[in-house]
């Protein structure tokens, strides 16, 4: 083939002609036309050669043209293989909700999206609409979207969102009738029926009039004005459990939204509930109040990342504030700043869980014997997080479950678990995500703001914070420290070449596991999910979902030095980032010796296993 005076390699040809076949968008077509002039040949092929995988969290990847990529073509492929899907499932309730944040093309992604689903003859409630003139921005935070499937009984819903990725990502999260992100097999079946509907259909590229005339007839609903209402009551029928009165003399607290969509919802809920306002009551960083694409303060708009929150402290410190609550860009995460003792300690999201996890308990004690006999607890949350839970858990005499990591395990183990006669409110996962089920399933940083603010408060009434809280927690249930990583990897084989070097070294011994890692550990018991073997079961069968695609191990380590010191980890391969993610905790007499314990675990697992200069890695840590 040939693009005017250019020749198109011959394995390459038929993949530009398919792209200028089917793509109808100018600045994606000028793209691929740019890279064809320019004998790029390379990144064509990356652009070009392998499409963009559809998993349980559904796409997410870098806005540029190709079909590796996210851009208006990918997200109309996925739309139209999904609304098949949900065609075929769900024939009487052909409904779907649609939402977006404030990222670069989410709005239009969104609206192909919305085209798509209507060609079908779905009645589409969209929590975005624009009227024809397109003047007014509107958005909403990622929880919305399961909270009005549940309201609306829809066979689904589509979030377009990247969440905390860079700010040239975007994404696209998919969630079934559950109001749940989707899990095996529906991942697997949605991807077959994307590729069995990649050629655009006749009219998709009209989505303006199509939207039009669904508007019209009725197929098209505005639906964010009564959703988030019903959203802010459930919030505060369901979580407000103290007053917050407004403190008349100066802020208690500092907010951010971190560039993201969060700020309006929050302000929304905490004045109607509390009637606490801005300026007065709290105060919002406010360089980062608005919605802006760019994320201009923060290199990376995540609240974990070392920096996040530094506006938020400054401003805090400035105005003699003890606290500063955060969520991320589309307010579906949430994490938590206090002062204490002179100094700003970041809560860790293992830190967080642990404080919700000791509110819901202490608040399920209050429930008189008929409910807790009719509702027995469970708790859980994922398994790369604190075991602290666990063994809260059994001290205290309720349940605990744990998951395979991502709130599409969470929320379907608690709908799962709900459907056996057990409560289940609260779930949560060490990567500041928190699930309060009386609201919905899947986690929620609005949620989590709100019942963190009432903790804290009763707290300081106590003359308290959470440190303290942690710290009386720590001498009941045992000190536990964590130290979590990750390394970046040159490309994802690497990860598979080390994980494959890390069975070898123990299979070449004639062992199904290893017995010792370094000189300091002895392996007590061994889990791997990407070959399905657990060493503390019948048949060594895992407990949790095996994935060969994915790599994950978890093990149990005893020190030799310390024979009642152990540690846990769990090492994976991020399906999301090019990282190697690692995460220990620590668990010994004191907080100070759990801290070294996790360090040193850190320390030789970086020497025996991920041996980083050879492999080419690189951390932060």
């Amino acid at each position: 083939m040939s693009s005017g005076a250019v020749q198109v390699p011959p394995e390459l040809a038929s993949k530009v002609s398919a792209w200028f076949e089917n793509d109808k968008n100018e600045h994606t077509r000028k793209e691929i036309t740019e890279l064809v002039n320019s004998q790029n040949w390379h990144e064509l092929h990356l652009r070009l050669d392998s499409r963009i995988a559809f998993g349980t969290a559904g796409l997410r990847a870098r806005m540029e043209a190709g079909v590796s990529r996210m851009n208006t073509l990918t997200v109309l492929q996925a739309s139209q293989g999904l609304a098949k899907y949900l065609q075929d499932k769900f024939p009487t309730n052909k409904s779907v909700v649609v939402g977006h944040d404030h990222r670069f093309n989410s709005k239009e992604f969104a609206q192909v999206t919305i085209a798509a689903f209507l060609q079908l003859g779905f009645t589409v409630y969209d929590l975005c609409f624009v009227e024809n003139d397109g003047t007014q921005d509107v958005y909403v935070h990622t929880p919305l979207v399961p909270f009005a499937i549940d309201q609306l009984n829809a066979s689904g819903g589509v979030m377009i969102t990247a969440s905390h990725n860079p700010k040239l990502d975007n994404g696209y999260k998919v969630y079934y009738s559950n109001g749940c992100q989707i899990i095996p097999p529906h991942d697997r079946l949605i991807a077959q029926s994307i590729d069995d509907n990649l050629k655009p259909w006749d009219d998709a590229w009209n989505y303006d009039s199509i939207k039009a005339g669904a508007i019209a007839s009725g197929k098209l609903i505005d639906a964010k004005s009564d959703i988030t209402q019903k959203y802010v009551s459930a919030v505060a029928k369901r979580l407000v459990f103290t007053e917050l009165s407004s403190t008349k003399n100066k802020p208690w607290f500092v907010y951010t939204p971190m560039h993201g969509v969060g700020s309006e919802i929050f302000e929304r809920i905490v004045e109607k509930v509390w009637g606490l306002k801005g300026n007065v009551d709290y105060l919002c960083v406010p360089q980062q109040k608005n919605p802006d694409p760019e994320f201009p303060t923060v290199s990376f708009p995540n609240p974990e990342e070392k920096g996040a929150l530094d506006l938020a402290i400054s401003l805090a410190e400035k105005n003699d504030i003890s606290f500063v609550l955060a969520n991320d860009p589309d307010a579906d995460r949430f994490s938590a700043a206090v002062k204490y003792e002179n100094k700003w300690k970041q809560l860790s999201g293992n830190e967080i869980g642990f404080l919700f996890a000791q509110q819901t308990w202490d608040s399920y004690k209050q429930e008189n014997e008929e409910f807790q006999r009719a509702n027995p607890l469970v708790l859980i949350n994922s398994t790369v997080s604190s075991q602290m839970i666990k063994r809260m858990a059994e001290v205290e005499g309720f349940e605990y479950r744990d998951t395979l990591t991502g709130f599409k395990w969470l929320g379907n183990q608690a709908r799962s678990l709900e459907k056996e006669g057990l409560y289940v409110p609260f779930a949560f996962e060490e990567a500041i995500g928190y699930m309060f089920s009386k609201v919905v399933h899947d986690k929620d940083g609005i949620s989590a703001a709100v019942v963190f603010l009432q903790m804290i408060a009763n707290w300081k009434a106590k003359g308290l914070s959470p440190i303290d809280i942690l710290r009386r927690a720590f001498a009941r249930y045992g000190y536990f420290q964590e130290y979590n990583g990750y390394y970046t990897v040159p490309n994802p084989t690497v990860t598979n070449v080390i994980f494959g070097a890390i069975r070898d070294s123990y299979r070449n011994h004639g062992q199904q596991h290893p017995s010792t890692l370094g000189d300091e550990f002895t392996v007590e018991t061994f889990t791997d999910l990407t070959i399905g073997y657990q060493s503390d079961t019948p048949n060594n069968v895992p407990r949790l979902p095996v994935d060969s695609s994915s790599q994950m191990i978890t093990a149990v380590l005893r020190s030799r030095l310390h024979s009642d010191d152990y540690v846990r980890f769990t090492t994976r391969g991020s399906g999301t980032e090019p990282k190697l993610k690692v995460y220990i905790e620590a668990i010994s007499d004191s907080e100070e010796k759990a801290r070294a314990l996790a360090k040193r675990t850190w320390d030789t697992l970086k020497e025996c296993w991920f041996k980083p200069q050879e492999m080419g890695l690189t951390t932060n840590f």
